[in-house]
């Protein structure tokens, strides 16, 4: 089948055999062997009415657009509807963090003796916090890899030897109260790609400067609309920068909060 209404993918889909389709791991993405039926999508005009009639399932979306439950021997009727602008199959979805290092090219200065881990420098992640619970933030040992975590909306600055007492349960006078001390994970994330060690998944998504030690800074909301102001990110970077200076190591600094300023 070579229908230029269908794009190529799916045309190949339709010709290939079943065995050519398992093997793939494109191929065989939208079709139900069991029911023998494609789910595919489609550019149209005007109305599926009557796909609905002849027992299509139709999901209409906007802009002109439409996911379908096709039979597979309706599919070729399908594509001479004049309603029916262009059809193409669905594609599987991956993850695609763990394709980010070698898009921004850290990997040739991350290999070999003489490579860029981080070792020595600081990280300071000026955001929404930190899971201080995160293993990609603790070292082999379990303990933490952060030396100070400034909450802006506690006003406490925990150092390192009391974020290690917390994680090992030790802290009874309130501590974090169990918290992460990150609500909507967007600092996590953000430090996971700039210095995460990659612990938890077995180093696939190991961040730019695994072997650094950390300095978070918990961004305060001082008003309802629910969004720190630049003052806030002022202070904490003035907190990360004296920190650096008393401890006299280099300091890459994250920031991921911003605006059109």
């Amino acid at each position: 089948m070579n229908n230029p209404t269908m794009e190529n993918v799916l045309n190949l889909a339709l010709d290939a055999t079943p065995e050519e389709r398992a093997r793939s791991l494109n191929l065989e993405v939208g079709f139900d062997a069991e029911e023998r039926t494609w789910e595919v999508i489609v550019k149209y005009s005007g109305s599926l009415k009557g796909l609905e009639d002849a027992g299509v399932s139709v999901t209409e979306l906007l802009n002109g657009y439409a996911i379908l439950m096709v039979p597979e021997s309706r599919i070729d009727q399908l594509a001479r509807m004049p309603e029916i602008e262009y059809i193409e199959k669905p594609k599987r979805l991956f993850f695609a963090l763990n394709r980010a290092r070698a898009a921004s090219c850290f990997l040739p200065v991350q290999t070999g003796t003489d490579g860029l881990t981080g070792k020595g420098v600081l990280v300071a992640v000026i955001d929404s916090g930190i899971d201080i619970f995160h293993e990609d933030f603790r070292n082999e040992d379990g303990t933490t890899r952060i030396l100070y975590l400034d909450d802006q909306i506690s006003g406490k600055t925990y150092e390192r030897r009391e974020i290690n007492e917390i994680l090992r349960g030790e802290n009874k006078s309130g501590g974090t109260g169990g918290l992460s001390l990150d609500t909507s994970g967007h600092g996590t994330a953000v430090a996971g790609i700039a210095a995460g060690n990659g612990r938890t998944s077995g180093g696939l998504y190991r961040g730019a400067a695994y072997e650094s030690e950390l300095i978070i800074v918990r961004l305060g909301i001082p008003d309802s609309v629910g969004f720190p102001r630049t003052t806030e990110l002022m202070r904490g970077m003035d907190l990360a920068v004296r920190k650096a200076l008393e401890l006299g190591r280099p300091m890459a600094v994250n920031l991921s909060f911003g605006n059109t300023y």
